[in-house]
């Protein structure tokens, strides 16, 4: 009788369940909830096929009065376990719990913390108050943590159908340069995905990938100590975990016909969650430019004036598969793989005139150089990780093994054409450049979190990372009487090297009140062993154990008012590049060469930050920093003889200065007016300084600059909205160490700021979306970058050899269209499947 009964109420259930589609298929986005436990009877043994459900208070639209509606409903499992997610945050659920022979647990419960531990329930006669919290529908687009700033970039329309170069040209604090290398406060920051260092590049990343943006101006002692005076920008890659299967697919083209477009999608089942994602990006761009420089180490001294008209044309692909199995409520195993390809074709043509600038010793002359380049890379990427969750609620084990392992080819072809006064056929010169380097980097960490109480806990972990790279680079000059490329010895190199990091840290954070801390201790050590293959040459370095603290204090105030003050130590090494003394010719106007006695440099950073939260949806951050490098490692232009060719040439190399410091002041605001307008708001006055006082040069005057940003959103009705950017950089000192990408200026691939500035410029960004169908599931957006062609790369640099102005510009008022449309279904079957042989007590409760 009592299976009979059984049958009967899963039938009226399963019937009820499907007669509520709002509810299991109809719930806003942000259902993040997630509930775990084990049921135990009060012996503390396993209670099996106890049934644990969420009900909802809602509005009967028949009846008009108030009722409690199903939202998920599980049976717990052999072990007594269980675990239900997606629930909502809008409003007080009820958990209940029933079994034969015990009392009925029934108990209201909020959220956040979105994972919430309930640990091991007695089904007895009293119940167990829950904590009660809060949750908002919607994430907000700024979160500030005690070491970090967390930007929400999901909903950004203007770098739909990008990378995350167009990502970060949204992001406030980040500067980004025609060329697509960022700056954070003035310095080249570090690139993480999901809190893990990464040698991919920003437009190797889709923009479509990325959910949030983690900008870290002060890293604490859980982050790698290197990196020196610059932070670290950590990118959130999109994840889902929704029962059932959803995705979304988009196509888009730029007004140059090239094509994007891309695919996610999710699945999870039972103990299973699988994720997948391709994507795929065209490139066709093009950059126009001048160069103009008068060389006073010449004799007679000369005046050079080069043009460049630059074609790019690439693609890249990036795609990703990804496994959590989750063995139990608190385990998680997790396995995934990233898999990039690209091709690369770059066609350059230079127009290069030098002429003497006084009368004596009249020279002139002119010459064409053309490029044509076929390079390509394929990175393969593999992170295998484990997450045990404690029944202490914060308490958490976490291990990593990441490997990545990268490979790129080039193929380069130059044709110079010399001309001649007398209008003759020019003299033709032949240059090929061929190369193939491989990078492998392999991280193994753990981290541990002990709570000891609820505002007092210890993190803890271990790390190492080792980085080995090889390079093949072989250039030829062609031999016009025997018809063959001929490898110059003095402009090839053949090398190898391996990195080696490895650190400890501790880190203490505790709630006293409205005060609370965060002192950390990181202790690293290195190495670096590197050959010249072709030479037989053999470098290699050894650090000792070096001590970063790190302290992060915040006091919050009445009125949503909070103080921060952090201060850390940090460290740059110097790369083997920069160490090794080969001289590179292959660029005549670029000829570098590293310098074996560099040293590390250190940094001792402060910063100051206010939030402010004001009624109506209006925040303001502002901040106060100080940064002074020791050692500073910077590039310096010297003339040396050439090995090539013998002959004295200017040649770029790094040297350790005194000292630098940098200061500044920022401030960011968000402020949403009405419903339909919302304005994020970013300015940053900074002065910075490098005293090179151990060479013989004179430091160059500290210079006042700044840098803002606005980003204006407007909510349309019809369910359109518009995006409309606008940034501004003063001009500005040189970064001590630029990190310029392949279509860098002449002679400012290692400058130093001493020696030269950047002009100011500015540029307008907007983009519309309509959305449509059902649940607004499709999307269209058109953006339109620099609207004004103002997005230009000047700069002038000098030296006791020369004077220098660059002038750029790269894919002006680019145009693109995206479309989107996601999809998605709760397997609403699996849920039934799941209630098979569910108890009669409690469930009887539901159909009332």
């Amino acid at each position: 009788m009592q299976k009979i009964c059984l049958t009967i109420t899963l039938f009226l259930l399963s019937w009820h369940i499907q007669a509520q589609p709002p509810v299991m298929m109809g719930m806003p986005p942000g259902n993040n909830g997630h509930i775990y436990g084990k049921v135990v009877d009060p012996d503390g043994k396993s209670v099996s096929n106890a049934s644990v459900i969420v009900l909802q208070n809602r509005l009967d639209t028949l009846t008009k009065k108030n009722k409690e509606i199903l939202l998920k409903g599980v049976l717990t499992a052999g072990n007594g376990e269980f675990s239900i997610d997606e629930l909502p945050g809008g409003g007080p659920l009820r958990l209940r719990i029933s079994a034969t022979g015990f009392n009925t647990y029934d108990q209201q419960i909020t959220f956040p913390p979105f994972d919430k531990d309930l640990g091991k329930i007695k089904l007895t006669a009293a119940s167990t108050q829950l904590k009660g919290v809060t949750v908002t529908a919607t994430k907000p687009a700024l979160q500030l943590d005690i070491d970090k700033k967390v930007f929400n970039v999901e909903k950004n329309l203007v770098s739909a159908g990008g990378t995350a170069v167009d990502v970060m040209k949204n992001v406030p604090s980040v500067n980004v340069d025609i060329d697509g290398n960022v700056s954070l406060r003035n310095s080249t920051p570090q690139l993480y995905i999901d809190g893990r260092p990464t040698t991919l590049t920003l437009d190797q990343i889709p923009a479509d990938a990325i959910e949030s943006v983690e900008v870290i101006t002060n890293p604490s002692a859980r982050y790698d100590a290197s990196g020196g005076n610059a932070g670290i920008l950590n990118i959130i890659l999109k994840k889902n975990r929704k029962t059932g299967y959803n995705g979304n697919v988009r196509a888009g083209v730029d007004k140059r016909g090239a094509l994007n477009g891309g695919g996610d999608f999710n699945l999870r089942q039972g103990k299973i969650n699988i994720a997948a994602s391709v994507m795929g990006n065209q490139i066709k761009s093009r950059t126009t430019g001048t160069t103009e420089r008068n060389n006073f180490a010449d004799n007679p001294v000369t005046n050079i004036f080069q043009s460049n008209n630059n074609r790019n044309n690439a693609g890249f692909l990036f795609g990703k598969l990804g496994v959590d199995y989750f063995i139990t409520n608190r385990t998680t195993l997790s396995l995934s793989g990233v898999k990039v390809h690209g091709k690369v074709r770059p066609e350059e043509t230079i127009d290069i005139n030098t002429d003497t600038l006084y009368k004596q010793g009249i020279r002139n002359s002119s010459s064409q150089r053309n490029f044509i380049g076929d390079m390509g890379f394929n990175a393969n990427g593999v992170v295998l990780g484990m997450k045990h969750l404690f029944p202490r609620e914060g308490e958490e084990l976490t291990t990593d093994f990441n490997y990545f392992d990268g490979t790129g080819t080039t193929h380069s072809d130059y044709t110079t054409y010399y001309f001649n006064k007398d209008n003759t056929p020019p003299h033709t010169a032949l240059q090929q450049m061929l190369g193939e380097n491989n990078i492998r980097f392999t991280t193994i960490q753990a981290d541990y979190i002990r709570p000891f109480t609820n505002k007092m806990k210890l993190e803890t972990g271990l790390r190492a990372a080792i980085r080995n790279t090889r390079s093949d680079f072989n250039t030829y000059n062609y031999d016009a009487s025997t018809q063959q490329y001929v490898r110059i010895p003095g402009a090839s190199s053949n090398y190898k090297n391996t990195d080696e990091v490895y650190a400890a840290y501790a880190s203490l954070s505790q709630t006293i009140g409205n005060f609370g801390y965060k002192a950390g201790l990181r202790a690293e050590s290195s190495r670096y062993r590197g050959d010249l293959l072709n030479t037989g040459e053999h470098f290699k370095n050894n650090y000792p154990i070096s001590l970063f603290p790190s302290l992060f204090l915040s006091q919050k105030f009445k009125h949503d008012q909070e103080l921060q003050l952090s201060y850390t130590r940090r460290i740059n090494r110097p790369t083997f590049f920069q160490l090794v003394p080969f001289t590179d010719s292959t660029d005549k106007l670029n000829i570098t060469k590293g310098n074996p006695n560099l040293i590390p440099e250190f940094t001792n950073s402060i910063e100051l930050s206010y939030q402010k939260v004001l009624q109506g949806k209006h925040t303001f951050l502002g901040s106060i920093y100080y940064k002074h490098t020791n050692d500073l490692i910077t590039g310096y232009i010297s003339k040396e003889i050439n090995p090539v060719n013998g002959q004295e040439v200017l040649i770029n190399t790094y040297i350790n200065a005194n000292s630098s410091y940098t200061m500044g002041a920022e401030l960011t605001t968000m402020n949403t007016f009405t419903k339909w307008w919302s304005i994020t708001s970013n300015i940053n006055l900074y002065n910075s300084q490098i005293n090179v006082d151990n060479v013989q040069q004179a430091s160059q005057a500290a210079m006042w600059s700044w840098f803002g940003k606005l980003n204006n959103t407007f909510r349309l009705p019809a369910g359109i909205e518009l995006q409309l950017s606008a940034m501004y950089q003063s001009k500005t000192n040189l970064p001590a160490t630029e990190n310029k990408g392949p279509n860098g200026a002449p002679l400012m691939q290692a400058q130093s700021s001493s020696q030269g500035y950047i002009a100011s410029f500015y540029a307008v960004d907007a983009a519309i979306r309509k959305t449509f169908l059902k649940d607004n599931a499709a999307s269209v957006t058109l953006s339109f970058n620099d609207i004004f062609r103002s997005r230009r790369s000047k700069q002038y640099a000098e030296s006791a050899y020369f004077t220098q102005t660059f002038d750029r510009l790269r894919d002006p008022q680019m145009i693109r269209l995206n479309f989107s449309y996601r999809f998605g279904k709760t397997d609403a079957s699996l849920f039934k499947r799941k209630n098979m042989g569910a108890g009669m007590q409690g469930m009887s409760e539901v159909m009332q």
